[in-house]
């Protein structure tokens, strides 16, 4: 059995219209902060660190690669759904994305979803992935079989934790939900 950790990143500095790539804000940083001196105490020795792309994820990340003096290996699988729309209409589109089932989506939206599964399939040993809100969603409707694209509200910097077991993954605790809604 392998153990994989998937980060949610901390509060990013500037929202989805605003910026396709931004960093953490400074509520964000404190966040990741705390994420990484948790997964300190549960995370073991020699775990292999994975980040998305985009800023806000190796940001958290790297809270985490400090204290340990690890390595982060970026892996583009892990990046934020793929949004076929410029970024003036990606809250629109986002919206409405969320409230729909993956049997309305595109091929492209079920090849993004099939890359996340595959890249935590190929884990040779305990991972930590530091992702999104709606990779995790992605990975819980994968685990679940369940159609609907938004299942759960991951919190920022939140850490929820599955197991990949003869190429199967599995939810082992969805970590700290946010108590509102995204807008």
């Amino acid at each position: 059995m392998t153990q994989i950790w998937i980060v949610r990143h901390g509060e990013a500095a500037a929202s989805w219209e605003k910026d396709p790539d931004p960093g953490l804000s400074a509520l964000g940083q404190s966040q990741a902060e705390e994420t990484a001196t948790a997964l300190l105490d549960i995370v073991p020795l020699g775990a292999h660190l994975i980040s998305s792309p985009l800023r806000r994820a190796q940001e958290t990340a790297a809270a985490f690669a400090v204290k340990r003096g690890d390595d982060v290996r970026v892996d583009p699988r892990f990046s934020e759904v793929r949004s076929p729309v410029p970024l003036s209409g990606r809250k629109v589109w986002l919206q409405d994305f969320m409230r729909q089932n993956w049997s309305e989506q595109s091929d492209d939206l079920w090849s993004w979803r099939r890359d996340i599964t595959s890249g935590l399939k190929e884990a040779t040993g305990p991972t930590v992935v530091f992702c999104h809100f709606l990779v995790i969603n992605a990975v819980i409707a994968e685990i679940e079989s369940k159609p609907e694209v938004l299942q759960v509200y991951p919190a920022n910097a939140s850490f929820h934790e599955l197991k990949l077991e003869d190429g199967e993954l599995s939810l082992v605790q969805l970590g700290q939900q946010m108590e509102t809604r995204i807008n």
